[in-house]
């Protein structure tokens, strides 16, 4: 068992700004080959940031990077690659050390050597919106096979959008204190160190919805 709480907004806000600074740089040196939209998601749109002071992880955000590239000029490889460039030109300046290249994300981390802790980090999901043959709302991701070298756009089984939908409803309808609560909970239960927070707020949600809504 973990030992989760939320953090205070005064700590986390002023990490959140300066991740908003690093994205507008990341932005600025990548103009002349493609532009993104980015989003926060999960519980770092939520302000439902956790961390377990106890453990050396600190606590994380989360990110999606939307590329224009409707013509596809780039593909999967040299979008997942040019925006890894791009962050670790600017990331040392803030702090972090290089960006991690990871199966999903891209990662960002500030870590405290001295102690062996990481004190916060960021995930960015590369992803895709789109609307299938069908006429249905459709999400992809960029994914990274370490073994192969190769990088694949994947779909997505339970997209960012529509867990916002079944997360305002869940608000609306006067849920949301027991969503929160029930967050925290999954987290402090989860056994599986590998299990991202993105992944346990999705689980939250859905299990939620499916619950009382």
């Amino acid at each position: 068992m973990y030992n989760y709480v939320y953090v205070a907004k005064n700590d986390w806000k002023p990490i959140k700004e300066e991740l908003i600074e690093i994205i507008s740089k990341v932005q600025d040196i990548l103009r002349n080959k493609f532009t993104f939209q980015y989003t926060f998601v999960g519980s770092s749109s939520r302000n439902m940031i956790t961390c377990d002071y106890s453990q050396n992880k600190g606590y994380d955000f989360d990110v999606n990077i939307n590329v224009n590239d409707d013509e596809e000029d780039y593909n999967a490889k040299e979008i997942r690659e040019l925006l890894l460039n791009a962050f670790n030109k600017v990331v040392l300046d803030y702090g972090y050390d290089y960006a991690e290249n990871s199966t999903k994300v891209i990662t960002i981390k500030v870590k405290d050597y001295e102690n062996s802790r990481i004190l916060h980090s960021c995930d960015f999901c590369i992803v895709n919106d789109y609307i299938d043959n069908n006429d249905n709302k459709c999400q992809e991701y960029i994914r990274y096979n370490k073994n192969t070298n190769t990088y694949v756009w994947c779909k997505s089984l339970m997209p960012m959008w529509e867990v916002n939908e079944k997360a305002d409803e869940l608000k609306r309808q006067n849920y949301w204190n027991i969503v929160r609560d029930e967050y925290l909970e999954n987290k402090n239960k989860n056994t599986n160190k590998d299990k991202k927070s993105i992944s346990i707020y999705k689980e939250t949600i859905n299990n939620c919805y499916a619950k009382y809504i």
